[in-house]
């Protein structure tokens, strides 16, 4: 185990006081589970507050990056972010760098971090214009074999963390559009790629699961059954492809940046 004392310069929870040295939420929780932190000389077993002046200890072993860089200039580095890192306050602060959108914390794929102030600005303001197109791969459970535009309404629910999805307007809801195209149809699961236009909290895994294909894996919007059945404890969802319009950015203008997923279906012919 290595050994770090840090002197809290800034009032803030523990957890943020170890994300701002470099490392991931994933990391930091599984410190402080450990009893892996100290602080002021003492076991520190919760995320209490910090005060200027004081001495964090964390006893901790070497660990991979939970990134990989796909692309990266002066102004954007583009990553494929791994499982159990939150998208703010994980890999942005990993890399000193905006997340100018998000992946949930198990959802692993491609990711666009700015670099500056004037990238971040124009990134964010391409994705509200819809001038980055955003696909995913899912494996979800049951034969999916329609195609096309699926709209509905959703309806979040800050209080249990979760959102709802409607076939009509709710007084608190916002329209999504997500579009569902079958890759692979089969009896027990189906792949499907999937393109969001804008992009709301959870919208893929409650769509999915609202037109009775919930992802594989996914334990909150799926059935317990099926949850048990597969056996999965992340969800098998994946943001492999980023179609980039004229944004103002020359390293990215007009370009796609694909990956795939590691999983052990042979889908370069397919995509």
């Amino acid at each position: 185990m290595k050994r770090k004392d840090i002197i809290v310069n800034k009032a803030k929870k523990v957890i943020d006081v170890i994300l701002d040295n470099n490392f991931s939420y994933a990391s930091a929780c599984k410190m402080l589970r450990n009893k892996d932190v100290k602080l002021n000389g003492k076991v520190c077993k919760e995320n209490i507050k910090t005060e200027i002046g004081d001495t964090l200890t964390i006893f901790y072993k070497e660990e991979s990056k939970p990134y990989e860089i796909v692309y990266e200039d002066n102004d954007v580095v583009l990553i494929n972010k791994f499982s159990g890192i939150e998208s703010e306050k994980g890999v942005d602060n990993l890399l000193n760098a905006y997340a100018v959108h998000r992946l949930d914390r198990n959802t692993e794929g491609l990711l666009v971090l700015a670099k500056t102030q004037d990238a971040k600005q124009k990134l964010e303001k391409a994705f509200k214009k819809h001038l980055i197109r955003k696909f995913y791969i899912a494996e979800v459970v049951g034969e999916f074999k329609n195609y096309g535009l699926f709209t509905a309404y959703l309806e979040k629910d800050s209080e249990k963390s979760l959102v709802k999805v409607y076939s009509k307007k709710t007084n608190n809801s916002q329209k999504i559009e997500t579009i569902v195209k079958p890759i692979k149809i089969g009896k027990e699961s189906s792949l499907v790629e999937v393109e969001i236009v804008g992009g709301k909290t959870h919208q893929i895994r409650a769509h999915l699961a609202y037109l009775g294909h919930a992802i594989v894996g996914d334990g909150k919007y799926g059935k317990r059954e099926d949850f048990k059945r597969f056996k999965e404890t992340k969800q098998k969802l994946f943001a492999y492809k980023l179609i980039f319009g004229n944004i103002g950015l020359s390293g990215i203008d007009n370009k796609e940046f694909k990956i795939l997923p590691k999983w052990n279906i042979d889908l370069k012919d397919k995509l």
